[in-house]
């Protein structure tokens, strides 16, 4: 398994060294009427260049120079009739102050050697989380980037700050690097995913730093083969497999590889989380490694009774089969008393949980830790702090 995902990941980075190098066809947002004082709508003039960008024979790119341009909303959509069409910008593009009932902000549908490089994307949130805070009635909010029914998609050194909701959405897409970027929002900023893959294949996240009001990176159902390294994540809600089991149909989760990262004051460190419903599917092939934990509430959990508002939570046992998933190499602290939390179905228990090298203490060393295991079995081998409870 984890050999398939460095292969994919070779892959990737191979094809976006071929692409970098290939001649590249430039159009300037700037000559299709954008204004970049920040006020004036230039989403018109975005398109336009796209439009132009995606009609080349050769590979091209929308480029935004340094300044601040308002978009309304744009969709940027293919196919295009080159190989690598891409955005790259050494500005930042900012959404209107003022939230609506838009679900999406910027999207780019149906686009094969997609690259994103550069620049900020300011979603300006800060309106609609008020709202939220307020107990208000708030639309769900927009996400800021979404890639959808793409492949061989690069987005290399982008910073996204203060979404309405998620940051970044990847859906239906294949063969996607995220690398070399920066996501950023408050922690107290409602519903704001750092990255979310929906049912896409073969991706990889690397090298970048989260740090949200939510799960810094979510895998929701139908995602396989992805890669996760170097990654900083916090403030947030973790690195998520789920949730999943909420509706019917969903398809499973497999072979995923989260390695190398840094988790600073997180809610949760390495989760997977289902609804008790009857719902059936299944996650598999799951490696966690090389983890560190500093201060996390939840380092290792496995919760398949989520039900995040405590109300109404359904009773029926989680129809989700998790099974065959190592967590390797994990230390530092947890900020609870429960280090490791393996709640898992009644009606279908968790089976070939591995504890490898484990060690977790609390309150910096002056209380012992403990681990809470629950339908849930497995091994343990090496030195486990605190105790399994498989």
């Amino acid at each position: 398994m984890a050999k398939n995902a460095v292969f994919s990941l070779l892959i990737l980075i191979t094809t976006t060294f071929i692409s970098s190098v290939q001649a590249q066809a430039s159009f300037n947002v700037v000559d299709y009427g954008a204004k970049s004082d920040g006020v004036s709508d230039s989403a018109g003039a975005f398109l336009a260049a796209w439009s132009e960008a995606c009609r080349s024979r050769q590979p091209a790119n929308v480029y935004v120079p340094p300044g601040t341009y308002y978009v309304s909303t744009a969709e940027f959509a293919g196919p295009c009739n080159n190989p690598a069409t891409g955005l790259v910008s050494a500005g930042t593009i900012v959404a209107s102050p003022n939230f609506s009932a838009d679900n999406k902000w910027i999207s780019f549908l149906h686009v094969g050697g997609l690259r994103l490089t550069g620049g900020t994307i300011d979603g300006r949130g800060q309106e609609l989380w008020a709202c939220k805070k307020a107990g208000k009635s708030c639309p769900h909010g927009s996400t800021a980037l979404i890639i959808s029914h793409s492949n061989n998609v690069v987005i290399d050194g982008i910073n996204l700050v203060n979404s309405e909701m998620f940051h970044m959405a990847i859906q239906r897409s294949n063969d996607v690097t995220i690398r070399s970027s920066i996501v950023s929002a408050p922690g107290d900023s409602p519903n704001t995913d750092g990255i979310h893959i929906h049912n896409s294949n073969n991706i990889a996240i690397v090298n970048s730093t989260i740090t949200t009001g939510d799960d810094c990176i979510s895998m929701g159902p139908g995602v396989t083969n992805t890669w996760i390294e170097n990654i900083t994540c916090g403030p947030g809600h973790g690195i998520s497999i789920g949730s999943l089991g909420q509706s019917s149909g969903e398809e499973a989760v497999e072979n995923v590889t989260v390695r190398a990262t840094t988790f600073t004051g997180t809610q949760n460190g390495l989760r997977i989380k289902t609804w008790a419903q009857r719902n059936v599917g299944y996650v598999r092939g799951i490696v966690y490694q090389n983890a560190v934990m500093n201060n996390v509430d939840n380092p290792i959990i496995i919760d398949q009774n989520y039900c995040p508002r405590d109300k109404d939570c359904p009773t029926q046992g989680s129809g989700i089969k998790i099974s065959d998933v190592t967590f390797s190499n994990v230390r530092g602290t947890s900020a609870t008393e429960v280090a490791i939390k393996l709640d898992c179905s009644p009606t279908n228990p968790c089976t070939e949980i591995a504890l490898d090298n484990i060690r977790l203490t609390h309150n910096g060393g002056v209380t012992a830790a403990k681990s809470f295991c629950r339908h849930a079995s497995g091994t343990a081998s090496g030195v486990v702090i605190p105790p399994s409870c498989l």
